[in-house]
């Protein structure tokens, strides 16, 4: 009887039209994952690994894609924008949800300020070539950080921003297409200039050794380089798998072909970078090497091999692809809070709008979260640790929500659905929960004071009620969340991940590398099979998916469709 029941159980209809075919669901992805995190991957890569960073590419692709082949079955199930932070709420109910939305306004509020700042180190490099005086001291020379002048620069480039926001945020979408083009485009440019102009395969065995720092450097390049960073993206394919063709054959195919596009694409940007280095600047370590290249990376190397034109295009791209993405992000931003907003997580101010349907005080609050994040957070590398680990956060939500779901409703229409997924959504968990311990306690503990400022927003928001939409917290099916973030820094704090600027261990050390990693995998274990056995029940899943779907719909109406990044 039971059985029955549960097969004519289905997720609300989202009324969306499927004519998306699998060259435009892949080329959605691809081009969210081809982001100006090249501008500095490369560099950073060699910095933290020596030439060995190839491995760490080929690593961050593969957790990724387990990553997104979860979110594809999920994407395929509840095809909706914002899903990645969606799904913890209907699988855990209102306190994961409004945490996980949390984590997801956070990555989203900080990457207009790491684009901001990769478009102020290409200025910087530019400014000091051309031998200007305006920008060319935006960055300490030797540590990258903002100095004073550079963050009065980066809080008007963040006001720029926020203003063209206020004015056309729908215009944004139009400019998406070109931008893809563009994004694509310059980089594969880069690569076969500098491939035929100045390619010395000898560079490889240059310098230090192959890999410097052994293992745990190719590891700690994952987040620190900003190489998940830069592959993250991926969701783009899931979230249109309702309007998906033939979403069961393309959806994996298009998440698969855009992750494999995007390593193939920074494979070769790392490869051409080091083997085009001149041989007069291949310096005794791999760090001091790629440190001549900081403030700019292919656009000095560009200069350094004689190519001025590349060098040229590769500062305007500077401009453009930051620029743009920190624009679209912004209005992603906005939209996060209007919706936490709508579910009664965030105060009912941040659904005010303006006449054109602009979140005002969002934008005005994701502006001034910008800009104090230059202040703890002072340089590209030190932000993409931050980003990586918030991403990486939010997007462990989806293997806990892929167990709940297979548990709570089996027999559920899946347009894709995932072969081995009751083996690889643990690995998934296991996975993200790896890259957070590797991105190290210097990081952590900071995103650990933001995920307590939301814990804070959202409690005053119902203690002070600034907001009349009740919201139901069902901490049954959460009580496992406060175990594991308090679990999972802990294990930060007593790894050898625990460590100072300048790689020196500061902690206890109780867990050494290795170990640190098997520990983690057996937490994970514990905490996403206590999670899936604590989920909300079938009932209140789809109660929860019509709500949320409701709520959806109303956004859509407000603030117009979505904006992809």
């Amino acid at each position: 009887m039971t059985t029955t029941r549960t097969q004519t159980l289905s997720l609300p209809d989202t009324g969306l039209k499927r004519q998306i075919g699998f060259i435009g669901l892949m080329w959605a992805s691809a081009g969210s994952i081809i982001g100006s995190g090249w501008l500095y991957g490369a560099q950073k890569g060699l910095a933290a690994a020596g030439p060995a960073v190839i491995w760490s590419w080929i690593i961050g692709a593969v957790a990724i894609l387990i990553l997104a082949l979860v979110h594809a079955e999920l994407g395929g199930m509840y095809p909706i924008a914002g899903g990645t932070a969606r799904f913890p709420h209907l699988a855990f109910g209102g306190i994961a949800g409004g945490a996980f939305g949390w984590f997801s306004w956070l990555q989203a509020v900080t990457v207009a300020p790491i684009e901001v700042m990769a478009m102020l180190g290409y200025w910087q490099s530019l400014a000091r070539t051309e031998h200007w005086g305006f920008g060319a001291n935006f960055q300490h020379p030797k540590t990258e950080i903002l100095t004073p002048s550079g963050i009065v620069a980066a809080v008007i480039v963040m006001a720029v921003f926020t203003a063209i926001n206020f004015f056309s945020i729908r215009a944004l979408a139009n400019t998406n297409s070109a931008a893809t083009w563009w994004k694509i485009g310059v980089p594969v440019l880069a690569i076969f200039v500098l491939a035929i102009i100045n390619f010395h395969g000898s560079n490889f065995g240059a310098g230090e050794s192959f890999a410097p720092s052994g293992l745990k450097g190719v590891l700690s390049a994952l987040p620190s380089a900003g190489i998940v960073f830069a592959l993250l993206g991926f969701e783009q394919a899931d979230q249109l798998a309702g309007e998906s063709a033939n979403p069961k054959r393309d959806i994996p195919r298009a998440v698969i072909g855009s992750v494999f596009i995007g390593l193939i694409i920074y494979l070769a940007l790392q490869v051409v970078f080091i083997a085009a280095i001149p041989g007069d600047h291949l310096l005794g370590t791999w760090a001091k090497t790629a440190a001549q290249y900081a403030s700019g990376p292919f656009a000095l190397l560009a200069t350094a091999v004689g190519v001025g034109w590349l060098a040229v295009v590769l500062y305007v791209d500077a401009v453009i692809s930051p620029g743009g993405t920190g624009l679209i992000y912004f209005t992603a931003t906005s939209r996060v809070s209007y919706g936490l907003s709508k579910n009664g997580y965030f105060p009912k101010l941040f659904e005010s709008t303006t006449r054109r349907g602009v979140p005002w005080f969002g934008l005005i609050i994701a502006w001034i979260f910008g800009c104090v994040c230059f202040l703890p957070f002072p340089s590209w590398q030190s932000l993409v640790n931050l980003i990586t680990s918030a991403s990486v956060l939010m997007y462990a939500g989806a293997p806990l929500a892929f167990g709940a779901f297979r548990r709570r409703i089996p027999d559920v229409e899946r347009p894709f659905r995932l072969p081995g997924g009751a083996v690889l959504a643990p690995i998934a968990f296991i996975v993200s929960n790896w890259i957070i311990l590797w991105t190290g306690w210097l990081t952590d503990y900071k995103l650990g004071i933001c995920i307590l400022i939301g814990i804070a927003i959202i409690i005053l928001t119902r203690v002070f009620k600034l907001n009349p939409i009740p919201v139901h917290f069902n901490w049954r099916a959460a009580q496992w969340l406060l175990p594991y973030l308090i679990g999972l820094g802990l294990i930060v704090f007593l790894s050898d991940w625990n460590t100072d600027a300048n790689g020196t261990i500061t902690g206890p050390d109780w867990l050494p590398f290795g170990w640190d990693m098997g520990v983690t995998a057996a937490f994970s274990l514990v905490i996403y099979f206590w999670a899936v056995h604590s989920s909300v029940g079938t009932e209140g899943i789809l109660q929860m998916a019509e709500e949320t779907s409701a709520h959806a719909e109303q956004e859509t109406a407000e603030l117009g469709a979505p904006i992809a990044g």
